[in-house]
């Protein structure tokens, strides 16, 4: 039966009534869902910053510098949040105010343990400017002056003349070129690695282009320029082998071939 105006008119209303009542609800949802997660993220901040404080803080691997020296350059204290601790920031404030600290890691342990791991550089030789003596480790980073007695085991620098010292940096050179510094650390890697470094009395720089050695008050190496140092070095440790132990005089290295040996 068809139905009457009236009936058509009512349906119509009925209809317009429950899209307006869809439409409110699905408003409704779509407010909801970010009220909710604003909700979330706020409880796990809360939760966070309640709950996961630091209250150990352990020191491993270090001798030149105490426990609450470290802890105080990395500026973190019982009580700071584990999570929002930015460790990057950390490490470099350590390294700026810790010039013998060569490495650091920071590792967190839930709920509240935070481990500082570092591995600290080894004061190998020492430049002498004047009556002032400067450290630096074997990659010729400047650690500081010298303490008393601290460089009765280090190798001397002399003649080298350097640019501006900065602690907890390398050292450069005065004329800007990276090469004297180079060579420089790579003799202090020679020396080091092949069981020399103890005999060694110091390591002259006047001829910045050719550095001495001079060696257990016997022996005058003459390097020669930047080239094959490990070639020269390997050179050097055959001849020391057949000298005898009353020989003395110089070694000249400085070709790259060959090792001369002219006695005093």
């Amino acid at each position: 039966m068809a139905k009457t105006w009236r009936e058509r008119i009512s349906l119509s209303a009925f209809a317009d009534e429950e899209q307006e009542e869809f439409l409110r609800a699905r408003r409704r949802r779509g407010f909801s869902r970010p009220l909710i997660f604003v909700v979330v993220v706020v409880a796990a901040i809360i939760v966070l910053s309640l709950f996961f404080r630091v209250e150990d803080i352990r020191v491993e691997g270090n001798t030149h510098y105490t426990d609450e020296e470290i802890i105080r350059a990395i500026d973190i204290e019982e009580g700071d949040n584990l999570f929002f601790f930015d460790r990057f920031a950390a490490i470099s404030r350590v390294f700026s105010k810790l010039p013998y600290i060569e490495e650091v890691t920071l590792k967190r342990a839930l709920p509240n343990r935070i481990t500082i791991t570092v591995e600290e550089s080894t004061a190998m030789a020492y430049l002498i400017l004047g009556d002032e003596e400067w450290t630096m480790d074997h990659n010729c980073k400047i650690l500081g002056k010298a303490a008393e007695g601290e460089t009765d085991l280090l190798v001397p620098i002399v003649n080298f003349d350097p640019g501006t010292l900065f602690i907890g940096e390398r050292l450069t050179a005065a004329s800007g070129d990276d090469a004297p510094v180079e060579y420089l650390n790579e003799i202090l890697l020679q020396l080091e690695g092949r069981g020399l470094l103890q005999e060694v009395d110091r390591i002259n720089f006047e001829n910045m282009n050719s550095p001495e050695i001079i060696y257990n008050g016997r022996f005058t190496f003459v390097m020669g320029g930047y080239s094959q140092v490990s070639d020269k070095f390997a050179m050097l440790s055959g001849v020391l082998e057949t000298l005898k132990a009353g020989d003395m005089g110089v070694i000249d290295l400085s070709d790259g071939r060959t090792a001369r040996f002219s006695p005093n």
